[in-house]
């Protein structure tokens, strides 16, 4: 299977992480906005179904975790996905915001 590729396509309110895997037709692309300095919301994923099972969805939230830690920037999850792939991996507690409860 062919690597996947993430791009991020990063504005000043927004910004979009985009998958794409040579010889697969679809799109798997992760929207995020800016809240405030230091803390971006992870808004929506969106999969097609010809990459559901491509790893494709983890390699955008992989790709966002490592920015995130690059920049010093706190990530809440607002998508469903997000916070899905949040509770499954503890080691990435650092870097998402959670708010008390």
């Amino acid at each position: 299977m062919d690597p996947i590729r993430v791009q991020r396509q990063d504005y000043r309110t927004r910004g979009t992480y985009v998958v794409t895997i040579p010889g697969i037709a679809g799109i798997a692309r992760l929207n995020y906005k800016h809240e405030r300095p230091g803390l971006i919301i992870a808004e929506h994923t969106e999969i097609s179904d010809t990459l559901k099972d491509s790893g494709a969805g983890l390699a955008l939230v992989t790709r966002m975790i490592e920015d995130a830690r690059k920049e010093g920037v706190k990530v809440y999850a607002l998508c469903t996905y997000v916070e899905e792939q949040r509770r499954s991996h503890p080691e990435w507690a650092d870097v998402f915001h959670v708010p008390a409860q």
